[in-house]
C-alpha cells in the first residue's frame, strides 16, 4: 500500500536534475527546519524564497497569496506630501456634507447610500490631491471610474470646491426639477461632472481595463498622445463577485496597461453582509489578480498595528490574521476589548502572552478603527507604488470600515447599505469625532445643516491649489468644442444606387464593402475603428486584414501560417482592427472607449462593432444602456441577422427578436434595411448626424443598430422616385407599385398594402407576383427600415398634440390614400412591425417568426414560421376576404394550393 505521507511525484520528477546531490540537500535542509522549528517556519522560509526568487526574475510559478499584512511595510512608505492635518480638515467636510445630503434627502423617501464612502473616504481625497490629473491641460487627464454607491462624497467634495451649491445638494436623487443630482455617476443626467457610468455592477471594471487598452490603441496609431492618461477604477470587493468584473483581467496583464489601476474598497461586506464570510476576499483576490499577472499592492493595516507586528517575534499574529474569517473579522469590530482577548489572541498562546502588554484601548484602535485605507499616508504609498510600478497593471486591495466614523450604529453592521440616515445625537457625535465648527442652534427643528468652512477658507483655497497643480477639477467630463467631420465622398455611398445587377450579395457583405471605401477616406478614414469579436471571416472582413492591421501591442513578432496569401491575418502596432476574440462583452468595452473618445479625449472616433445579431443585444444589453448612459456614438451592426437567414445553425443562432430590445433604448436609432442602397443612406445619415453638422435640436448622441443579413440576393437599384432618401431615414417608403413591378393583375383589382423589413422585402416582392397572377390582386411594396423610428415619431407626435400642437405621424402620412389593408411582414417576431400597428389607419394585420428557432434550410424554416411567399399570399386573401374584396373561398383555396 502507498504511504499516504510520503511525498508524491510532480511534474518536476520529468525534468532532468543535473546535480541530484545538491537537490537531496536543499530537501533535507527543508525537512529539518520543518522538524525542528516546525512547520511554520519552514513554510515562512519557502515563501520569502519564493517571493526573493520572483524579484530577481528566476522563472518560476508566481505565488499567489502573501501573508495577510501590507505589502508595503511602515519603514518603507514614502513621506506624505502637502499638509496632511488641511487634508483631514477637507475629509472630516466631505464626510459630513455627504451624511448630512441623504439623511435630509431621507425625508422626501429618495434614499441614498451613507456607508460606502464613509469607509473610502481617503480612498478618493489622497487621489484628488495627489494623483488624479485634470482635463485642462492635455484634455484627457485621467480617466476616473468612481464606486457608484460612493457618490454622496463626490458631490460633497464639488460643494466644498464650489461647483455644487446647497440647492444642487438638497436635490438629490430629485431630478424633475431641472436642478438634481442624479443618484450615481451618469454622464447623461449630468454630463459636466460624470464621466462613466458605473453603477450596473461589473461593467465599470471591464470598461475600465477597455478604455486604459484603448488609450494605448489611440497613441499607438499615432491619433492623440494619451500616454500620460492613467485610468483609476473604485471597485467594491462585493463587486468583484459579478464576472464581468474580472473577465478582462488576463488582457490587461497581457498587454502590460499600466496605465490602469484598480483600488478595491474592502470593507468585507457587500448588501446584505459579508462578502466572503467564511473566507477571506482580501486572499482570494490577490490569488486572483496575482494569478492573472497584475501587480498587487494590500493596504491592510493602519499605523496602530505596527506596535503589534513589532511584538509578533514568533509569526503567531500574522498566522492568526490568515485564519480568521471575514465574518468573524466584521465582529471584532463590534466587540468590545475583552471578547477579542479570548476569541483572537487566546487561540495561540504566544498571542495570549502578546494581550498581557496591550491595554484595552490599544486593542479596540486596533480592531475597531485602524485599516489601511483610512490613513492617506497608507494610501498615498500604495497609490505611488502603482503609478510608478512598470510592465503590468496594478490592483490596490485597501481594506476599510464600512461606515466608519458615522458612529457605532453603522460600523461594520450588516445592514448599514439600506440605512439612508442619521439621529441629530449621532450627527453630533460625528461632528465633535470629526472636530468640525458646527453649533448644536445650527441643527434648526432637528434639520441637519450643511457645512462649509467658507469659499475663502484656508481648506478651499488649499483644496484648489491642488486641483489647479493636477490640471483642474476632477471628477469632470469635458467634450471639446470639434470641428464636424468632412463628410466623405459621395462616390462611396453611390456606388450602390446603381444595385447588383444579376450578382448575389448580402447586405453584409454590402456593409462591409462599404466600410472598406469609408476607411479609405483621406480626411475621415484614420478615424474608423473597426471591432470584431472573432468572426471577421464570418462577415467577409478578411479583406481589411492586411490593408488595416489587427492592432497590438507587441505588433508581429511572428510570421503568419498564411503570410503567403493576399489576405492574411496581419497584426501590428499601429493595427485599426480590435478583433478581440469570442468576447461580446469586451467588443462592447472597446466600443464604449472608442464611441466616446469625442469627450474623452477630443477626438472623434467612429466605431463600428460587428457581431452575430444574436449574441448582441441579448448578451449585452446592459452595456447598450451603458453605451447610451455614456453619450457614445457609432455603428452596432447586428450581421447575419434575423430567424431564418442562417441555415442550419437553429435555436441558438437565430435572432428573432433584437430589434424589440433595441427600441427599449432612447439612445438606440434601430434600422433592419433590406438592400444595399438603404444600408448607404443610413449611414451616411449616421455620419451626418454623429459627427457632421447637426440639425437645430437634433441630439447627437445617439448610436445606430443596423441588422444585416447573410443571404445572397440581387440588389436593386435605388428607386428614383423623390423622399426616397428620406423614406430610408425615417423608416418607410414605397418601394414600388403592382403597377411599376410590372405584374399582372386586373383592372380594378383588390388592392393591399405590403411592408417589409429585411431580407423579407424578398418574400414579399415573390408574394406581390403570386397575388397578381394567382390571385388577380394588386399589392404595393413597402420597404420598412426601421420599425422603432417610426414608433419614436410617432410617440413625439402623441406627445406634441398633448400639448395641443397639430402634428401627424409619418407612417400615417407615407400610407395616407394607400388603398385596402396593410400586411407587415418581417423576419422578426410580430411584435417587431407591431410596434406602429396602432398609428396605421388601414386595417392592420402582421407576420413574423415568433416561437424559438430551429436549424433547417431556409426555405423550410419560413414554411415553418409561416412568412415565406405563399405564407403573405395566404395571410393576404385572408384580410382581403374579411373585407369582402375576395371570396371567402379563396384562402382555402390558397392553401391547398400551396400545400400549406
Amino acid at each position: 500500500m502507498t504511504d499516504p505521507n510520503a511525498i508524491q511525484p510532480s511534474a518536476l520528477d520529468q525534468l532532468p536534475d543535473r546535480d541530484p546531490e545538491e537537490t537531496a540537500e536543499w530537501q533535507a535542509s527543508l525537512d529539518a527546519v520543518a522538524r525542528e522549528a516546525g512547520p511554520h517556519r519552514a513554510a515562512y522560509l519557502m515563501r520569502r524564497t519564493l517571493e526573493r526568487a520572483e524579484a530577481g526574475g528566476v522563472a518560476l510559478p508566481k505565488l499567489l497569496e502573501t501573508d495577510y499584512v501590507n505589502t508595503i511595510p511602515t519603514s518603507a512608505e514614502p513621506a506624505l506630501p502637502g499638509d496632511p492635518e488641511m487634508e483631514a480638515r477637507i475629509t472630516a467636510w466631505n464626510r459630513w456634507n455627504a451624511a448630512a445630503m441623504v439623511t435630509r434627502g431621507a425625508k422626501h423617501g429618495v434614499g441614498g447610500h451613507i456607508a460606502t464612502f464613509a469607509s473610502a473616504a481617503w480612498l478618493y481625497e489622497t487621489g484628488f490631491n495627489h494623483f488624479f490629473r485634470g482635463k485642462e491641460q492635455d484634455g484627457s487627464g485621467d480617466q476616473l471610474y468612481i464606486q457608484g454607491h460612493a457618490s454622496p462624497g463626490i458631490y460633497a467634495r464639488a460643494f466644498l470646491d464650489g461647483r455644487l451649491d446647497e440647492a444642487h445638494l438638497d436635490n438629490f436623487r430629485q431630478e424633475a426639477g431641472g436642478n438634481g443630482l442624479p443618484s450615481y455617476p451618469h454622464p447623461r443626467r449630468l454630463p459636466w461632472l460624470w464621466e462613466f457610468p458605473t453603477v450596473s455592477m461589473g461593467l465599470g471594471p471591464l470598461s475600465a481595463i477597455y478604455q486604459a487598452r484603448f488609450n494605448r490603441y489611440l497613441t499607438n496609431r499615432g491619433v492623440k498622445d494619451v500616454s500620460a492618461s492613467h485610468v483609476w477604477a473604485f471597485l467594491g470587493d462585493g463587486e468583484m463577485d459579478e464576472p464581468e468584473s474580472t473577465a478582462a483581467l488576463a488582457l490587461a496583464a497581457r498587454e502590460e496597461l499600466d496605465n490602469l489601476t484598480f483600488v478595491i474598497n474592502c470593507n468585507l461586506q457587500r448588501l446584505d453582509g459579508p462578502v466572503r464570510a467564511n473566507f477571506k476576499i482580501v486572499q482570494e483576490l490577490e490569488a486572483q489578480f496575482r494569478g492573472a499577472g497584475w501587480n498587487v499592492v494590500k493596504t491592510l493595516w493602519g499605523s496602530a498595528w505596527d506596535e503589534l507586528f513589532a511584538l509578533d517575534t514568533t509569526g503567531a499574529l500574522v498566522r492568526r490574521l490568515r485564519q480568521v474569517p471575514d465574518a468573524q473579522v466584521q465582529t471584532y469590530q463590534t466587540r468590545d476589548a475583552a471578547y477579542i482577548r479570548q476569541d483572537f489572541f487566546g487561540a495561540d498562546p504566544a498571542l495570549a502572552e502578546m494581550a498581557k502588554l496591550l491595554s484595552d484601548d490599544k486593542i479596540l484602535e486596533c480592531f475597531h478603527l485602524s485599516r489601511g485605507g483610512h490613513e492617506a499616508r497608507k494610501v498615498y504609498a500604495a497609490y505611488k507604488a502603482a503609478v510608478e510600478h512598470k510592465g503590468a497593471p496594478t490592483v490596490i486591495l485597501a481594506q476599510t470600515v464600512k461606515g466608519h466614523t458615522l458612529g457605532e450604529g453603522f460600523a461594520s453592521k450588516n445592514a448599514n447599505h439600506q440605512m439612508k440616515k442619521l439621529s441629530v445625537d449621532e450627527f453630533k457625535a460625528m461632528r465633535d469625532l470629526l472636530e468640525l465648527p458646527i453649533k448644536d442652534s445650527d441643527f434648526t427643528d432637528g434639520v441637519v445643516p450643511y457645512g462649509h468652512p467658507g469659499a475663502d477658507s484656508p481648506e478651499v483655497r488649499y483644496l484648489q491649489e491642488r486641483r489647479a497643480a493636477l490640471g483642474g477639477p476632477a471628477p469632470a467630463r469635458r467634450v471639446h468644442p470639434l470641428a464636424p467631420l468632412p463628410a466623405p465622398a459621395d462616390k462611396a455611398f453611390a456606388a450602390f444606387d446603381k444595385g447588383s445587377g444579376s450578382q448575389n450579395v448580402a447586405t453584409t457583405m454590402a456593409f462591409v464593402r462599404l466600410v472598406k471605401d469609408l476607411v479609405r477616406d483621406k480626411e475621415t478614414g484614420k478615424r474608423w475603428v473597426p471591432i470584431v469579436p472573432d468572426e471577421a471571416r464570418t462577415f467577409g472582413m478578411e479583406s481589411l486584414f492586411p490593408s488595416l492591421g489587427i492592432y497590438s501591442p507587441k505588433g508581429q513578432t511572428y510570421e503568419p501560417v498564411d503570410r503567403d496569401q493576399l489576405m492574411y491575418y496581419k497584426e501590428a502596432k499601429n493595427g485599426q482592427i480590435l478583433n478581440e476574440g469570442i468576447t461580446e462583452a469586451g467588443s462592447m468595452a472597446d466600443f464604449i472607449a472608442a464611441s466616446t473618445a469625442y469627450a474623452t479625449h477630443g477626438e472623434a472616433m467612429i466605431p463600428f462593432y460587428i457581431f452575430y445579431s444574436m449574441f448582441g443585444w441579448q448578451r449585452t444589453a446592459d452595456q447598450m444602456w451603458q453605451l447610451g448612459d455614456q453619450l457614445g456614438r457609432g455603428f452596432l451592426v447586428g450581421a447575419t441577422a434575423g430567424r431564418t437567414t442562417l441555415t442550419g445553425e437553429g435555436l441558438q443562432h437565430a435572432d428573432g427578436h433584437s430589434p424589440v430590445i433595441a427600441a427599449t433604448n432612447p439612445a438606440a436609432l434601430s434600422y433592419d434595411p433590406a438592400f444595399a442602397y438603404e444600408i448607404a443612406v443610413i449611414v451616411r445619415e449616421g455620419l451626418r448626424r454623429m459627427y457632421g453638422e447637426a440639425k437645430p435640436g437634433e441630439d447627437q448622441n445617439v448610436f445606430y443598430y443596423l441588422t444585416v443579413y447573410n443571404e445572397p440576393l440581387p440588389q436593386p437599384a435605388k428607386p428614383a422616385a423623390p423622399g426616397v432618401d428620406e423614406g430610408i431615414v425615417k423608416g418607410l417608403y414605397r418601394f414600388n407599385t403592382a403597377e411599376t413591378a410590372g405584374v399582372t393583375a386586373p383592372a380594378n383589382a383588390p388592392r393591399i398594402q405590403l411592408l417589409a423589413s429585411g431580407t423579407a422585402i424578398h418574400w414579399t416582392l415573390e408574394a406581390q407576383r403570386l397575388l397578381a397572377e394567382d390571385w388577380g390582386v394588386a399589392a404595393d411594396v413597402w420597404s420598412a427600415t426601421s420599425w422603432g423610428e417610426l414608433r419614436r415619431d410617432a410617440l413625439e407626435a402623441d406627445a406634441a398634440l398633448l400639448r395641443g400642437e397639430e402634428r401627424v405621424p409619418y407612417v400615417r402620412q407615407a400610407l395616407q390614400g394607400a388603398e385596402g389593408p396593410v400586411l407587415a411582414v418581417s423576419d422578426y417576431m410580430r411584435q417587431v412591425p407591431d410596434q406602429i400597428a396602432q398609428w396605421v389607419e388601414q386595417d392592420w394585420s402582421s407576420l413574423g417568426a415568433d416561437g424559438f428557432g430551429l436549424s433547417d434550410t431556409r426555405e423550410a424554416a419560413r414554411r415553418h414560421f409561416g412568412v415565406d411567399a405563399p405564407s403573405i399570399v395566404v395571410a393576404a386573401l385572408a384580410q382581403l376576404a374579411r373585407r369582402g374584396e375576395v371570396k371567402a373561398t379563396a384562402v382555402k383555396e390558397a392553401r391547398e394550393k400551396y400545400g400549406l
